[in-house]
């Protein structure tokens, strides 16, 4: 039997198989760029589980001020390492299963923010904002968002603590929500970094609501080393110029900053920040110091009584404060000292100096270097306007050339040490902006810058031991510090 040969494929023609090899690819396209409703929904599921990076960014910054103002101390000074380690510890010990319940909390939190309701959240709301310039008032910034007089209007009958946003300061920013229709629905403006008001529209008109922060008080530590002035190596330091007042404050009894200071003099500072949210937002008092003037230390630590008062102490518990102090003006320059013969500048004849000038620009204030009486505050020669001030029945203090008197300061008054009486000025026979000081003892002219001071009262037996419990760590965080800062720069 002969058999049949198997019959070919059948041929097409060329141009029928490249139609049918385009039209196959052009359906694996369209499947890959119109995916099934089945493949959606994955992706669409996928998106939702995943974070974006914008939502991971927003939870990190919404955890709670205490944890970054721990990670700051942490960082930012070995002495909150060392306070912190046992927390550190405790921490590591709590495992992974503690790490993932508080993200579980924290998505948990982050998601009811969320969806708490707010003025912002209203459909179709626009969000402007405004900076107060010179001469505006809200009225003008109402006008500058597009909302209308009557507004205004609404806004302040509203609330009576609504007129807190009628006191305006100039570069402060208010944020308006506004509606589709054009209705006002919440303003807000940040009075500082601890302080918010805001108005939101409630059924009846707008409820007003404050926003205050509080701010975690937290030590810090400073170190510099003189090259000019103090002010300049307290500024490289870090110190604000309140901070450098006080410092020369606290040692003020025992270095004159006009004559005393030299190049490479060293300070040391503990002191207090105020800390928000991981910034810092300002500084509190000097918790201690110390000061190396021409080779001699001098330390100093805060310290409130039981019944309130606020001194400073040198660290073995002697009081820092006494009945002087040496200058009666802050970092001014000696222009002229105490002298039994020197030749008068205007006078041009050899005349005793019974003081010291304190050269400083003209206007800058003039303290009472110890508490007293005012014996009188008025004209008197060559000493053009002068205050002389009685210290109880053995010193007195004159202060002369003054420009003007400070408020309240007459004949009879008593102040306290410290406080400013009078302002540098030209009067009487000056040849240019200065005081002059005297200090007189039982009516005897002396030397300010050489009479040997009256000390006031240590701390007390009773508080003595409280008092070294809060000293010697305070001193033994300076060692530290500046051992680790030393360290550092090897």
């Amino acid at each position: 039997m002969i058999e049949t040969p198997p019959k070919a494929p059948p041929l097409y023609p060329k141009s029928h198989l490249l139609a049918a090899s385009g039209i196959a690819a052009l359906l694996s396209l369209a499947l890959l760029v119109f995916p099934s409703s089945e493949v959606e929904a994955k992706k669409t599921s996928m998106a939702i589980d995943l974070e974006s990076p914008a939502d991971q960014l927003q939870k990190e910054q919404n955890t709670p001020a205490s944890d970054t103002d721990d990670t700051e101390n942490a960082t930012d000074s070995p002495f909150a390492k060392i306070n912190q380690d046992g927390d550190e510890q405790n921490t590591a010990d709590s495992g992974d299963d503690s790490d993932a319940e508080q993200a579980e909390a924290d998505a948990d939190a982050s998601s009811k923010a969320k969806a708490k309701p707010t003025a912002a959240a209203v459909p179709g709301s626009v969000h402007k904002q405004v900076v107060v310039a010179k001469g505006d008032t809200l009225s003008t910034l109402f006008q500058k968002v597009g909302l209308p007089a009557s507004a205004v209007a609404e806004v302040m009958a509203s609330d009576k603590q609504a007129s807190q946003f009628s006191k305006l300061r100039h570069g402060q920013m208010l944020e308006f929500e506004v509606s589709a229709d054009g209705q006002l629905q919440s303003l807000h403006s940040k009075l500082s970094d601890l302080e918010t008001i805001r108005l939101n529209r409630a059924a009846t008109g707008f409820a007003f609501e404050r926003e205050t922060n509080k701010p975690v008080m937290r030590e810090a530590y400073a170190h510099g080393v003189i090259t000019s002035n103090l002010s300049v190596a307290a500024q490289r330091a870090g110190l604000s110029h309140k901070q450098v007042t006080d410092l020369a404050g606290i040692f003020g009894y025992d270095i004159d900053f006009a004559q005393d200071i030299r190049h490479g003099d060293e300070f040391e500072v503990i002191y207090e920040q105020r800390v928000l949210k991981g910034n810092v937002i300002g500084t509190g008092n000097i918790l201690s110091a110390r000061f190396v003037s021409r080779g001699k230390t001098y330390t100093a630590v805060r310290y409130t009584s039981k019944q309130g008062t606020t001194n400073y102490y040198t660290a073995s518990g002697d009081s820092m404060r006494k009945a002087f102090v040496r200058s009666p003006v802050d970092f001014a320059r000696i222009s002229s000292r105490f002298s039994g013969g020197r030749k008068h500048p205007i006078l041009n004849k050899i005349r005793a100096h019974q003081g010291v000038d304190y050269a400083a620009p003209r206007g800058t204030p003039i303290k009472a270097t110890g508490d007293g009486k005012i014996f009188m505050a008025g004209r008197k020669g060559g000493y053009g306007n002068v205050v002389i001030i009685q210290h109880g029945k053995t010193y007195r203090t004159l202060y002369g050339h003054m420009q003007g008197f400070a408020k309240g300061i007459r004949a009879g008054v008593p102040v306290r040490q410290g406080q400013v009486i009078g302002y540098i000025g030209t009067t009487g026979l000056s040849t240019g902006p200065h005081v002059h000081y005297e200090f007189q003892v039982n009516g005897v002219h002396v030397d300010p810058l050489g009479q040997k001071l009256p000390m006031a009262d240590p701390i007390a037996k009773s508080e003595r031991g409280r008092f070294m419990q809060q000293s010697q760590p305070l001193m033994a965080r300076m060692e530290q510090e500046k051992a680790t800062m030393l360290a550092s720069k090897r």
